[in-house]
């Protein structure tokens, strides 16, 4: 991880601060949610994060608060509607040029 910097966030309090992030999670997730034609894989292969990475960041969240939440649960969040179902609605076949990004792209990684 790289040095912290500060930013103009520094001067909130901490509520405000926490807030905030938590509003612009919701709104991440509204935007993924309208946007449900962006596949996973691509957002893997671009950003290096998906939504599932997002519901395990929220489960992880959770669990350093002591709350017991599943990653199906946290993915439900993030996805909106169980995971089956999102992927029986949206998602589509990757073709072999995303698979194979995707396997140079989390080399190594936890994903």
């Amino acid at each position: 991880m790289s040095t912290p910097i500060n930013t103009p966030a520094d001067s909130f309090d901490a509520q405000t601060k926490t807030e905030l992030e938590a509003a612009a999670f919701r709104t991440l997730v509204a935007h993924l949610d309208e946007r449900s034609d962006v596949q996973n894989i691509d957002m893997m292969n671009l950003a290096g994060f998906c939504r599932n990475c997002l519901s395990k960041w929220y489960r992880a969240a959770a669990e350093e608060k002591g709350l017991d939440l599943s990653y199906d649960q946290a993915r439900e969040i993030v996805y909106g509607m169980p995971y089956s179902e999102w992927k029986a609605q949206h998602q589509t076949e990757a073709s072999a040029d995303k698979l194979k990004t995707f396997d140079k792209v989390t080399k190594g990684a936890d994903h």
